[in-house]
This record gives structure tokens, C-alpha cells and sequence, in this order.
């Protein structure tokens, strides 16, 4: 008969988690070359993430686009392509979205001579209301202000992330009734004068011609 010691125990420890690794680098918008449009009233340009994930050769990076006063929020553990994390749903019901997915082959380090180094972020316009594309990188809806981080997922489990970008607002549109006319005032005014002089001038070389 054997006793109870010569069994297995069940393990009582508790599993173990993934912590995701929290890596020292702050997104921040195009600096360098400097950039016409580096911010619109709808997309805005971040400098690449190059030798920032150079320890996770397997993850997908992503971006996260936030509503700056959701970002603290934003649960990590949230999967790309869901209604979860829809651009089609964000700004209400999704305060924070997934987009722009790419792999440590798309930001290469050292960065090879020529290579474009920068993301649009709002760039696709052609997807925007396409709810087959969750992941879409569209138009952002308004001003903002936005945050925004890039964060490596190995399959579905959060393995690294970068702070959180400064707050981003966008270019905001002015309204017709807000736009100055005093400019095309001044204009219409001195075609006015012109018109005048130009009369009195030909009025006048009429008399002299008749004096003659």
C-alpha cells in the first residue's frame, strides 16, 4: 500500500503572469526633416520607433490612439480588430483604438540612408466607415487632444510598451463667418480710386486735344 506522501501534489502557487516591459522612449511628433503639415486639421506625423523594440524580434507592434483624458484607461490587454478597439467606433463607444500594426523588420536600426522614417497617423480615408477594417488608420474626428503609444503584442499577451506620447491637438478649421474681409476691403477700394483717376485722366486729355 502506498501512503499519500508518495503522490503528486498539486501545485498552490500562483500562475504566473506576463509583465509587460515598460521601454524608455516617448513618442513624439516629426521633427526632423522638418515637415510641412506635421500636424492638420484631421492626421498628424510621429517619428518611427526605430531601436526601440529590438528585443521582441517576434511581436507585433502597434499604435494606440487615444482621447488624451482616456489614455490612463486603455487596457493593454485589449485585442487589435475588435469592436473593443474599432476606429469606426472611436471617438464614443471607443475612447482608444489599434492601427498601423507592423513588425521589427519595418523599423530597421540603425535607420538605412534614404529610408523614410516617419508615420501618418489619419492618413486613410478610404476605410474610414469600412467596419471590416477595425484596424483602420483614418481621419481622426476632431482637435483632440490625442495620446499616443506603440505597444508589442506575441500573439494576443502585451509584451512591451513605450510611454505615452505628450498631448497632440490638431489644426482646427475656421468657419466662413469667422474669416476677415478687410483685407479684399482695401482692394475693392483702391480698384475704386484707380477706376476714378483713370476717368478724370481721359476727361482730361480730351480737353487738351480739343484745345489744340
Amino acid at each position: 500500500f502506498r501512503g499519500c506522501s508518495g503522490g503528486s501534489t498539486p501545485s498552490t502557487a500562483p500562475p504566473r503572469l506576463l509583465i509587460t516591459a515598460q521601454l524608455r522612449y516617448t513618442p513624439v511628433l516629426a521633427q526632423s526633416p522638418p515637415l510641412k503639415g506635421q500636424t492638420t486639421t484631421s492626421t498628424f506625423v510621429l517619428d518611427q520607433p526605430r531601436c526601440v523594440f529590438q528585443d521582441y524580434g517576434n511581436a507585433d507592434i502597434w499604435l494606440v490612439v487615444a482621447l488624451a483624458p482616456a489614455s490612463s484607461a486603455f487596457n493593454n490587454t485589449a485585442a487589435p480588430g475588435t469592436p473593443e478597439t474599432a476606429f469606426q467606433r472611436f471617438p464614443d463607444p471607443v475612447r482608444a483604438y489599434m492601427t498601423l500594426n507592423a513588425t521589427l523588420g519595418s523599423y530597421p536600426c540603425p535607420k538605412p540612408a534614404g529610408d523614410i522614417t516617419v508615420l501618418r497617423v489619419g492618413s486613410e480615408t478610404s476605410c474610414a466607415e469600412d467596419t471590416t477594417r477595425p484596424t483602420c488608420n483614418g481621419p481622426l474626428p476632431g482637435p483632440g487632444p490625442y495620446q499616443v503609444k506603440f505597444l508589442a503584442l506575441q500573439g494576443s499577451e502585451p509584451v512591451a510598451e513605450t510611454a505615452w506620447s505628450g498631448e497632440i491637438m490638431l489644426k482646427t478649421a475656421k468657419s466662413p463667418s469667422s474669416i476677415s474681409t478687410t483685407g479684399s476691403g482695401h482692394s475693392a477700394g483702391m480698384i475704386a480710386i484707380t477706376t476714378i483717376l483713370s476717368i478724370l485722366f481721359a476727361i482730361l486729355l480730351a480737353a487738351l486735344v480739343a484745345m489744340l
